[in-house]
């Protein structure tokens, strides 16, 4: 039993030795490939102290959520930075508030970034990079809160300008519409004139036309109106057997009509020879 113990107690001591040279040693190769950038190495590095070795320390762990960060595995350092951020120590408290704020300007959620960097500050008031970006992330967001309130007074004052003018244009359409109606009216008007003035001539032209014609019509027409008006209605036989005249007696009848018929036409083309005069009236 004393020789086994005593080989326990050596055996022992070299186990711990080894696990410590083989945790200092991985760490260095983390922290190389962290320095050349190599991040992908650099995660696998602190997995494999975090998973196979038992390292959990907070440090190994702001570490790790940093390589798994530029590695893009960011729902992995998300989490872990959210741990580290309720972590004892507050300066790696402050860094992963840092980070956390850092993931959030990366998303445009510039209030929540600001949050974070607050916290920062607050977790290590002497942390300058978390204070610079505060300070600078805070200028930003007023400068576009101010560009966006003078973005939105210029809609408001283009869509004013807009409204102003099309209640112009509207009022100019009317004015114009109103105008073109008064025109028309007018015109209708005028038109309405000529019209009545040539249906006017054109009777006063009809009525001279008949004047004329009434004026150059010839004498002997209107003698042979006179004669077709003196002429008597002849007799024929059927009427002489009922007046009972016989047509020898009817033929000196007519004869007798005749003359007095000719000697009528003959004082009257003598009263047409004499002269009017102009003193006295036609009839």
């Amino acid at each position: 039993m004393r020789i086994l113990l005593a080989l326990m107690l050596i055996i022992n001591p070299i186990s711990d030795l080894d696990k410590i040279a083989r945790v200092n040693a991985a760490k260095k190769e983390a922290e190389r490939a962290y320095l050349a950038e190599n991040f992908d190495l650099a995660r696998e590095k602190y997995l494999f102290l975090k998973d196979s070795l038992g390292v959990t320390d907070d440090k190994l762990m702001l570490n790790l959520a940093n390589a798994q960060f530029h590695a893009n595995d960011s729902a992995s350092a998300l989490s872990n930075y959210r741990n580290l951020s309720q972590s004892t120590d507050r300066s790696i408290a402050s860094l992963a508030n840092q980070q956390l704020g850092a993931m959030e300007f990366r998303s445009k959620k510039y209030q929540e970034a600001l949050q974070y960097y607050k916290a920062a500050l607050k977790s290590d008031p002497a942390n300058e990079d978390a204070r610079y970006n505060y300070e600078l992330l805070k200028k930003l967001i007023k400068e576009q809160e101010e560009q966006e309130e003078q973005q939105q007074e210029n809609k408001d004052q283009q869509e004013q300008n807009q409204e102003d003018q099309e209640q112009q244009d509207q009022e100019q359409q009317k004015q114009d519409q109103q105008n073109q109606d008064q025109q028309d009216q007018e015109q209708n008007e005028e038109n309405q004139e000529e019209q009545q003035d040539q249906q006017q001539e054109e009777q006063k032209q009809d009525q001279q036309e008949e004047q004329q014609q009434e004026e150059q019509k010839p004498d002997d027409q209107e003698e042979q109106d006179k004669e077709d008006q003196s002429k008597p209605n002849p007799i024929d036989e059927e009427k002489l057997k009922e007046m009972k005249i016989s047509e020898e007696k009817a033929m000196l009848i007519l004869e007798a009509m005749k003359n007095n018929e000719i000697q009528y036409i003959q004082q009257n083309k003598r009263k047409a020879k004499k002269k009017k005069d102009p003193s006295k009236p036609d009839w």
